[in-house]
């Protein structure tokens, strides 16, 4: 079984299409979401469907974002004025502008999403934690709302890492301090959706536009590997007798 934990996703269908197809899950293996899918990016309805999707060819943790929570806030009757200005409009406009347009199925997914996820090794919650408290005693404004600052938390007291996302990092890098790995890289704002492998540390990511990230070193070698093939083809040709 693989496993792999996805960050935030904010709306960005493009990047989520070209992850999945890359990762290309089976039926054993296990995908973690660490919330925030929706708002910001242009087609938060699609990114559901996606998930809805994949549900039926893998395992899917889905874990609940702060955006997903002001969205339920709104649809049971809270005023819409901050979700909106948090990037809820776009949201809006990918369900044909109006809340009463959110499929049931999709409304249901919202409703089914975990608090975290703790498995074996390792801990997957969408914002931060609370160094010295059990994940079922954390609370939900440091779970949902509390960006990372400094002082950075300190390790958990179950000694496993922490997997997260919810504070955006610059340059569309993850930022890994050994024991918590934060995976929100900025897809809506010009970084990379990103997804890892707790146990290998393998990481693929796509930008909004879903194009993969391609390292210096690997754009060296595809280079270099395109200049072989070229060259080996001019060789070849010389070769070949006239006819």
């Amino acid at each position: 079984m693989r496993q792999f934990a996805i960050g935030d996703i904010h709306g960005c269908a493009k990047a989520l299409r070209s992850l999945i197809e890359t990762i290309a899950p089976t039926s054993d293996d296990e995908l973690i979401f660490l919330g925030d899918y929706i708002d910001r990016g242009p087609d938060s309805k699609n990114v559901i469907e996606q998930i809805i999707e994949l549900q039926k060819h893998c395992r899917v943790v889905a874990l609940r974002g702060n955006h997903e929570i002001m969205l339920m806030g709104v649809t049971a009757g809270l005023d819409d004025t901050i979700w909106r200005n948090s990037g809820g409009q776009a949201t809006l406009a990918s369900y044909g502008g109006s809340l009463h347009k959110i499929p049931d199925d999709h409304l249901d997914f919202f409703r089914s999403l975990r608090a975290f996820y703790e498995a074996e090794e390792s801990i997957f919650v969408h914002a931060n934690y609370v160094h010295s408290v059990a994940m079922p005693l954390q609370d939900e404004a440091t779970m949902f709302w509390k960006h990372l600052d400094f002082p950075l938390p300190l390790p958990h007291c179950s000694g496993k890492r922490v997997f997260l996302g919810h504070t955006p990092q610059p340059g569309g890098n993850i930022l890994d301090s050994g024991y918590f790995v934060c995976i929100d890289t900025y897809c809506f704002g010009g970084g990379y959706l990103t997804a890892i492998e707790p146990s290998t540390g393998e990481t693929i990511q796509t930008d909004r536009h879903g194009h993969a990230r391609r390292t210096p070193m690997r754009t060296i070698a595809d280079r270099f590997g395109k200049a072989t093939r070229f060259l080996g083809s001019k060789i070849q040709s010389i070769k070949r007798p006239k006819s």
